[in-house]
């Protein structure tokens, strides 16, 4: 994704000119206040950030669920 800095002196006046740039061309800008970044305008993407999404594909089958698990990493019982 290619990225512009620009300052909010020229973000201001052509603000929905930039947004339909984000919008079609998928281009991320960068916007400065006295040369330091303060904001950045990205193209929107839909995620499923729910908490099963980040779970999903993360289970491995396991045969034995009710068998104890790494037995051999806990201090204590050595």
């Amino acid at each position: 994704m290619q990225q512009t800095v620009i300052s909010k002196s020229q973000f201001k006046p052509q603000v929905l000119e930039y947004l339909r740039i984000v919008e079609q061309q998928k281009k991320s800008f960068v916007i400065t206040h006295a040369g330091k970044p303060v904001a950045k305008v990205v193209p929107y993407a839909q995620t499923d950030d729910s908490a099963l999404a980040r779970l999903r594909g993360s289970v491995i089958s396991y045969k034995n669920p009710f068998d104890p698990v790494g037995l051999e990493d806990w201090e204590a019982l050595k």
